[in-house]
């Protein structure tokens, strides 16, 4: 195990975090591939072929994400190095959860850089405080890590949930009977919804009728009354004026008509003052004739 070393720590942690990234890349990358792979065997249909190897897929996945979170981790240490520096056997509270699950968690992880920095911090602290963080002794390791580590075979559901995606992703047809199941109860439970938001928007719009009804001491809403242009003629503003003071409206075909009176009345009296002008014009022209006669 090797001895306590400040420079050689932060040097290691560096290098730790560079190689969680790169190993995080490459197996997005062969996960990307082998989702290709599935995609085409639904295509061809060997559904069972291709559950088997999601069932890889998710593994990785969960793989992946334990990479991640060591990385957050490692940039933690890096981060906080002042308090991994402090004088004492016990790690500060502030960096006990990261420090113990990079040691619990290393030898689950192929990384060369992981193992070395997790030799280097079981030499910093406590053998006690080394021996919880190797066996996770009352969860110094934190549920992020621990939940990851666990090996368990994944449900069905989250199998189909899984080609389902990566057939949409391909433009591929797949048909599940668990996500059957599942869409059918969506469904219903939306159609519930929809009513129930339908009625409740009736209620509301008897409710406000109701409520006007109500105060005007229950008579129906009274009608609107008409509003004047105020770009109206003078005579059919005062016409709608005083049928409004009467109490009366004026007809719209009443009031069409006056106008149409008035236009004609106007119009008649245009030739009788023309055919008067004339006369005096004739009754001129017969005066200079006669003058120049004599």
């Amino acid at each position: 195990m090797p001895a306590w070393n400040p420079t050689r720590t932060k040097i290691q942690l560096k290098l730790a975090i560079e190689r969680t990234k790169m190993l995080q890349e490459k197996k997005e990358a062969i996960a990307k591939k082998e989702r290709k792979e599935i995609s085409a065997l639904i295509a061809r249909g060997k559904e069972e072929t291709a559950r088997i190897k999601t069932e890889g897929i998710i593994a990785e996945d969960i793989h992946i994400e334990l990479l991640e979170i060591l990385e957050l981790y490692s940039e933690t240490l890096l981060a906080r190095f002042a308090l991994l520096d402090l004088p004492g056997r016990e790690p500060d509270p502030q960096i006990s959860e990261p420090i113990a699950a990079l040691i619990h968690s290393a030898p689950r992880v192929e990384l060369r850089e992981l193992h070395i920095l997790r030799e280097m911090l079981l030499s910093r602290y406590s053998r006690e405080f080394g021996q919880d963080a190797i066996e996770n002794n009352k969860g110094v390791a934190g549920a992020r890590v621990t939940s990851r580590l666990k090996v368990s075979t994944p449900s069905p559901e989250l199998v189909d949930l899984y080609i389902s995606e990566i057939c949409k992703a391909y433009d591929v047809k797949f048909e599940s009977p668990h996500l059957k199941a599942g869409e059918s109860d969506k469904e219903e439970q939306d159609a519930v919804e929809e009513a129930t938001s339908s009625a409740a928007a009736a209620a509301a719009a008897n409710g406000e009728t109701a409520s006007a009804t109500s105060a005007n001491g229950g008579l129906p809403p009274p009608a609107a009354e008409p509003t004047l242009d105020p770009k109206a003629g003078p005579a059919t503003r005062s016409d709608a004026l005083t049928s409004k003071a009467v109490g009366n409206t004026v007809p719209k075909e009443a009031a069409d008509s006056s106008m149409a009176n008035k236009t004609l009345g106007t119009k008649k009296e245009v030739p009788s003052g023309a055919s008067k002008e004339q006369k005096d014009y004739d009754d001129l022209e017969a005066r200079f004739a006669a003058l120049k006669k004599r």
